[in-house]
């Protein structure tokens, strides 16, 4: 009887989509991978929001400031994860319909918006 081969998965960042041939160092956790591009990121958000202080409003504008270009290359990141996963639900023939319905809105606006 002859071993079936089957292709090894390709370990990713769960928040940038990068291979772990993309990055220096992929780390493993319970549902997910996190590369160190974006753990960088995640402590950069965490100095720039000091202890004890959760509210933007008990924030000086410096504090602030500092944060937005962090707070921007999230939001970049998490769009590339984003448009990475529909990339391979459209490759795999998943319908703008079901798409949409996922993102709580239409398929018209998820075909216009990602594709």
């Amino acid at each position: 009887m002859l071993a079936r081969l089957t292709k090894p998965k390709t370990l990713s960042c769960s928040f940038c989509g990068k291979t772990a041939n993309q990055v220096a160092r992929l780390i493993a956790g319970a549902n997910g991978h996190i590369c160190d591009a974006c753990i960088g990121t995640c402590n950069e958000i965490l100095k720039a929001t000091p202890p004890g202080r959760t509210g933007w409003s008990e924030m000086d504008d410096a504090t602030l400031l500092t944060g937005l270009a962090t707070a921007e290359a999230t939001v970049e990141a998490t769009r590339g994860v984003l448009q990475a996963m529909i990339e391979e639900l459209r490759a795999r023939g998943t319908s703008w319909e079901r798409i949409g319905a996922a993102l709580g809105i239409s398929r018209q606006a998820a075909w216009e918006r990602f594709s």
